[in-house]
């Protein structure tokens, strides 16, 4: 038996999943690994869908597990595509959707290659399947859900594949064995009101709010660590709303996003900012709150035996040796790396989130079938 990768890709496209919606796209995968022997299980939390799947006993020393979404990001201007969004169109050769690239043909490849191996040659094993409606979103009621769920079932993951993009602009050439952390700060500064021909009875926080921004972006956190770039801070907007040029506003509101490696952790880079904008405040004279909003830290899966596994099977079919790498932005890999050793690997994302978002048909087959590789070396 051999289920075709690209085809449920294409059926999983026309399901309009946009976060939080379902859209019928877990309901087709359940049917689909059912039907193979999985165990299903909708695993719904505070309005999303979550589904479990598991072939093979519970807790069973070697159980692989895949992880991924379903969900996909709003199209956008629907009149700017050039194929409909939800059509799944093939043009040479060329398969169009929004989640072509990110990530129903992740999704697809690995039920296909999970689904074909338990028909044609049942492993001495388990697979379990992790897939959440919640990646694009919040994330917090997805992955996370997923994971609760396994922890209180007695489910266990030896090992996880995320199979997100990970390929800049050929298929093989990076797989994630890490990510960066990432936090945003939100800062509101607060003086007092006043006439700007009379600054001296007022307290304006524009100053106060231009200094801290400064300091913040000019300071350099860090040179980098063995696996990772150095870390990164970036002022996004400061926002005042004040539209009148005679007056002096009482307040001001600004905005930074950090990306951070494994030399901090997100409390450690709360207290430096909510120390420099102590030292702003009191030079001068005025308030500074801080929320610091924490969406996850940086984690590493150090080279080994899960890392190589994957370079095997991704050389043998493509055949380039990939780069390990932890670049990027954050992936539910961060919640799966407390569970089990974890590593991503998937198609090249050039066009995820884009207007005409699309996968070559052949590079869906090929990650089919770097999925399956790697399921039956590792339990051979």
């Amino acid at each position: 038996m051999t289920t075709d990768a690209a085809t449920l890709t294409a059926d999983l496209i026309r399901c309009r999943s946009v976060t939080p919606e379902e859209g019928g796209a877990l309901v087709l995968l359940e049917r689909v690994l059912s039907e193979a022997g999985f165990a299903c299980t909708r695993v719904d939390r505070g309005g999303v869908g979550n589904l479990f799947a598991r072939w093979g006993d519970k807790g069973h020393a070697r159980t692989f597990g895949f992880n991924g979404h379903t969900d996909v990001v709003p199209v956008g201007d629907a009149d700017a595509w050039t194929r409909p969004p939800f059509g799944a169109q093939i043009v040479d050769g060329v398969l169009y959707g929004r989640g072509a690239t990110d990530m129903k043909s992740g999704v697809a490849a690995f039920a296909a290659a999970a689904v074909d191996l338990v028909t044609d040659t049942p492993p001495d094993g388990a697979i379990v399947l992790a897939i959440t409606g919640d990646e694009e979103g919040d994330a917090v009621d997805g992955t996370t859900a997923l994971l609760d769920h396994m922890e209180e079932t007695g489910e266990r993951m030896s090992v996880c594949l995320v199979g997100e993009p990970t390929c800049p602009d050929q298929m093989g050439e990076m797989i994630k064995i890490g990510r960066r952390g990432s936090m945003t700060a939100y800062f509101t500064v607060t003086g007092v009101q006043g006439h700007s021909a009379y600054p001296h009875r007022a307290r304006n926080p524009m100053p106060a709010m231009a200094r801290l921004m400064d300091r913040l972006s000019s300071h350099k956190l860090d040179q980098g660590s063995e696996h990772f770039d150095a870390s990164t801070l970036a002022v996004v907007t400061i926002d005042t709303g004040n539209l009148a040029n005679n007056v002096i506003p009482a307040q001001t509101r600004a905005t930074v996003n950090i990306r951070f490696n494994d030399l901090h952790s997100g409390a450690a880079l709360t207290d430096w900012l909510r120390r420099e904008a102590d030292e702003v405040a009191q030079a001068f004279g005025v308030a500074v709150d801080i929320k610091a909003k924490i969406s996850g830290e940086s984690f590493l899966t150090p080279p080994g035996p899960l890392s190589d596994l994957v370079a095997r099977a991704v050389k043998a079919e493509t055949g380039i040796t990939p780069v390990l790498s932890t670049t990027g932005g954050t992936s539910d890999a961060r919640f799966v790396k407390d569970h089990c050793p974890v590593v991503e690997f998937g198609l090249v994302g050039k066009t995820m989130h884009q207007v005409d978002e699309c996968v070559p048909v052949k590079q869906i087959h090929q990650l089919k079938a770097i999925y399956a590789r790697i399921l039956r070396e590792y339990f051979a």
